[in-house]
């Protein structure tokens, strides 16, 4: 059964950046419930955005999850990276992951490395800098491991990182770094950029998925570019995807409309889905 979950930002940095609601987290949070959502994904500037005891509360309120905690915030607030070539730095980047991986295990909820992984430049060379990406993951991996939820990496297109662009090189550097409890974060948005076949992409990736970033190609709310879901919906479904579908996309015209369309757009996927599945099932052709 595929569960939903919407993006929160508290980040002002960000702002006009792909996320659906902003700013007011208790009104973003009862929004959230009354469209039907499951989960919310929190981007937040640092641990101490929120007070554990109050979000619990209002979760329990809305009988909402948390799905996953971003960490973009220690690039974009603070300009720290897993890959900088100053170990202090690096150092401080693994710090600020940490404590927002131990605000999200509070909830049950994995943390984010999106823009937190950086780039490589010819001043440090690509393998020296994926060596300290790597070094960096392993570190954040085993306190993963502690606190019982795993770490998620999501490749990014080429415009954001020289890393991972793809899933197939997601898998790459969780087999080849030899990292235990990484999961991958497949952005419907990068895919669109990056992947020849997203559907097939996904089945290549298997069981290293664990979150997906439900968005259309533009970047707008899923049902307002031309990403075909039906096909990705079919090929999660075979994969027994288990994770959340949070939207992070652009509040396009706006926050609530933008929330409303991509439930709207799940429901009429999951209708289409289980309509073939059962055409299937009685040995109907489907599109008969």
């Amino acid at each position: 059964m595929f569960r939903t979950a919407v993006t929160i930002s508290l980040v002002s940095q960000t702002r006009g950046g792909p996320f659906v609601f902003w700013d007011d987290l208790p009104a973003s949070l009862k929004r959230a419930a009354e469209i039907g959502f499951d989960a919310v994904e929190l981007f937040l500037p640092g641990p101490d955005a929120v007070v554990p005891e109050m979000l619990r509360a209002l979760l329990s309120e809305h009988r909402l999850n948390v799905a996953a905690v971003g960490t973009g915030a220690g690039m974009v607030v603070h300009q720290l990276s897993l890959s900088d070539p100053d170990a202090e730095r690096r150092a401080r980047a693994v710090e600020f992951v940490t404590s927002m991986m131990q605000l999200g295990a509070e909830f049950g909820a994995p943390a984010i490395i999106g823009s937190m992984q950086g780039r490589w430049t010819p001043a440090t060379g690509k393998e020296v800098a994926v060596k300290h990406l790597t070094d960096s993951l392993h570190q954040l991996s085993r306190t993963a491991g502690t606190l019982g939820v795993p770490l998620i990496y999501e490749p990014l297109n080429r415009y954001e990182t020289n890393f991972c662009n793809t899933l197939a090189e997601g898998v790459r550097l969780i087999q080849q770094g030899q990292l235990e409890n990484v999961l991958l974060l497949a952005d419907l948005f990068h895919m669109n950029i990056e992947e020849i076949d997203l559907a097939h992409a996904l089945r290549q990736a298997g069981h290293h998925v664990g979150h997906i970033h439900f968005v259309d190609s533009n970047r707008r709310p899923a049902g307002c570019g031309h990403l075909h879901f039906p096909a990705i919906f079919s090929e999660l479904r075979e994969m027994g995807y288990q994770g959340y579908l949070s939207a992070e996309a652009f509040p396009w015209p706006d926050s609530d409309q933008a929330a409303v369309t991509t439930m709207k757009t799940f429901r009429r996927v999951i209708e289409l889905a289980e309509t073939d599945s059962s055409a299937s099932h009685r040995g109907v052709p489907e599109g008969r």
